[in-house]
């Protein structure tokens, strides 16, 4: 059986069932990836809840609240540090 891709991951973990959302989901997670790795997150750290955990803060279905939460921004901070 093929490992579940990130999309497959981050939808379960934010309790996403269909593919109506999919094209939205995946441009968040390039997002959230990016970020991460920008802020020197290696890539065997970033993990799908990390990732579900920010797409979620970002998610806001266009209220212009999207913003990282406290939570998300310690958890990289602790990802990008890991193995210093």
């Amino acid at each position: 059986m093929a490992e579940p891709t990130m999309l497959e991951r981050v939808k379960s973990a934010l309790g996403v069932t269909g593919e109506y959302q999919d094209g939205t989901i995946q441009e968040y997670i390039a997002e959230v990836t990016g970020f991460l790795t920008d802020a020197g997150v290696k890539p065997e750290n970033i993990t799908a809840g990390l990732v579900a955990r920010g797409v979620s803060d970002l998610w806001t279905y266009g209220a212009g609240n999207g913003a990282f939460s406290e939570y998300f921004k310690m958890r990289a901070a602790q990802a990008a540090l890991k193995g210093v």
